[in-house]
């Protein structure tokens, strides 16, 4: 009995000792983090109530209360770019779903050829989104882009694609697929190899065919892992500033405008302290919300697939 006793309690100061370590390992980034990320975070919580221009001289900043708050309501700019955002998010991310899904089925191989081809189809992801929009800017150019030079081999005529608000905001979308299809189609390439190939061999047995071993068997047991994917591109479209930025700049007039380059524009362009942090505020609070609504839609998905 005395030896039990001992044996628990130096496992239980070993259990003790263990955490207090892991606190004091811990305890540097959680100090980082708080600096860099928390303090400016509740500093903008505490800015968003206040009404304060950064480029007044000898500027304060002045209780307004929820005033900023309020003031989204009435903002018509603020409505066209959550308008694009939203558009630019769901059409971007269902493009990039169901063609990275077709092209991790087929390239969902370890011979040499698919290493290869994946190996080529990251090129674009790996790229800076400056680089990238920079790059697709000028092959888009009305005048001198490589595309329209294209078209005229085919005898289509040239299109002003970042200067016409009908082709803007598709040609931004193009942009942003063909950068990413690559992120997503690694990901669901990872979850079609760690499939089961005893349910698939035993369908193919049957007499199953490849549309219907799909659509019954894979699809349902990588749609948790999809809807993850989802999450996370969702997510990231809402965040987009770099290629648009350099591509457009939000333009022409407020077409391509996303939420990002709006609170840019608000804090670094009319100096508005107050309403960007507000802005942030509330973008971070959307976005929170969507990740909670995907990932419990996700556990909603995995309890059925289960």
């Amino acid at each position: 009995m005395r030896k039990d006793a001992e044996t628990s309690g130096r496992h239980g100061m070993s259990h003790k000792n263990e955490t207090i370590w892991s606190w004091v390992f811990m305890l540097p980034t959680m100090i980082f983090l708080g600096l860099t990320a928390l303090l400016p975070l509740l500093y903008s919580v505490y800015l968003s109530f206040f009404q304060y221009k950064i480029n007044l001289p000898n500027a304060v900043p002045v209780f307004n209360g929820l005033g900023n708050y309020i003031r989204m309501f009435t903002d018509k700019n603020l409505a066209a770019s959550t308008k694009n955002t939203i558009i630019f998010a769901l059409i971007s991310v269902a493009l990039e779903l169901f063609v990275g899904i077709i092209v991790a089925m087929v390239f969902c191989s370890d011979k040499m050829w698919a290493r290869l081809c994946m190996s080529i189809l990251m090129i674009p992801m790996i790229m800076a989104p400056v680089a990238i929009g920079t790059l697709w800017r000028m092959m888009l150019d009305g005048t001198t882009g490589v595309i329209n030079y294209l078209l005229g081999f085919l005898g289509i005529p040239g299109i002003s694609w970042l200067s016409n608000p009908k082709f803007a905001m598709p040609a931004v979308m193009l942009v942003n697929v063909w950068q990413l299809v690559p992120w997503v189609t690694i990901i669901v390439a990872a979850g079609l190899k760690a499939l089961p190939t005893e349910c698939l061999e035993a369908a193919k047995v049957d007499g199953a065919k490849n549309i219907q071993i799909f659509w019954n068997l894979i699809l349902p047991m990588i749609s948790p892992l999809l809807i993850i994917v989802a999450m996370l591109r969702f997510v990231d479209a809402f965040k987009v500033f770099d290629t648009v930025y350099t591509m457009t700049n939000g333009g022409p007039g407020n077409a391509t405008e996303m939420l990002p380059n709006y609170i840019y524009k608000q804090g670094l362009k009319f100096f508005d302290a107050g309403y960007t942090a507000a802005l942030a505020i509330m973008f971070v609070i959307v976005m929170t919300l969507i990740t909670a609504l995907f990932l419990k839609f996700r556990k909603y998905v995995e309890g059925k697939v289960s």
